[in-house]
């Protein structure tokens, strides 16, 4: 398997999780921690950014956040962006989220990154309809973070951007890499799972989370959770021996069923 730019790494996602919910925060945050996560996704749109910041408190300096920008107008970016410096104090991976507006942000985004107040700047969508577009985007050089979703239902993104990341040298975190909950089967019986087991699988989200991971494309995967058992439980699929080929096919087969 080629080496990584970034990863492969499990991270937490907090989209509809905690919310402002402080404590709950807190709880997921140690459990995450104590199993080895060290990148945390957010978003103005997620409610989540202020508990996140007080909730990594003493683990801040080793975590990596990686928050958005999810803004139509210059001046509420900037705004989104002063209060992530005051809750993180500083962020090692900036999205434009969803493309919105993402040519009017990048001069200053970049700006912010000479003066060392971002790390890395990305660039995300949901819908398989804008993945031109943020092709587009990443077409500019000046993007070095693709967050897209990717699971054995969702595979659009390996059609063009993630052969276009690989060529371009871009960190790919995937979102929703447990899938679309309207879309997900009811999970396999164990004795389905049974062939994955000697690649420490136990689960069916752990199942989906090495699924993506051994795509040597993808740099990380940020399930979110709002329950620490669960969150210890995905942090258990970022660690090698990773599936083959033929494994691939077996999670993609019981996906489709």
């Amino acid at each position: 398997m080629e080496e990584r730019a970034f990863g492969p790494v499990v991270g937490l996602g907090s989209s509809r999780t905690f919310d402002a919910d402080v404590e709950l925060a807190r709880r997921v945050v140690d459990a995450t921690h104590d199993s080895g996560c060290r990148l945390y996704d957010t978003s103005p749109m997620y409610g989540s950014e202020e508990a996140l910041g007080l909730a990594l408190g003493p683990y801040r300096s080793e975590s990596v956040v990686a928050t958005k920008i999810w803004a139509g107008s210059l001046e509420e970016g900037r705004a989104q962006f002063e209060n992530q410096l005051r809750w993180f104090g500083r962020v090692e991976i900036e999205q434009v989220h969803n493309l919105v507006s993402w040519e009017a942000h990048l001069p200053w985004l970049e700006q912010e990154r000479e003066a060392g107040r971002i790390g890395r700047i990305g660039v995300t969508h949901w819908q398989a309809s804008a993945f031109p577009e943020l092709a587009r985007a990443l077409r500019t050089g000046r993007f070095s973070v693709l967050q897209v979703p990717y699971n054995p239902l969702e595979q659009d993104s390996a059609r063009e951007l993630l052969p276009l990341a690989e060529e371009l040298g871009v960190v790919v975190i995937v979102m929703r890499p447990l899938g679309d909950k309207s879309r997900l089967p009811s999970p396999p019986r164990a004795a389905e799972l049974a062939p994955l087991r000697e690649f420490g699988v136990e689960t069916w989200a752990q199942a989906l989370l090495k699924w993506a991971l051994s795509d040597y494309r993808i740099d990380a995967v940020i399930p979110a959770t709002r329950r620490p058992e669960h969150a210890r439980e995905n942090a258990a699929a970022g660690a090698p021996p990773w599936l083959g080929p033929d494994e691939r096919k077996l999670v993609e087969r019981l996906a489709e069923t």
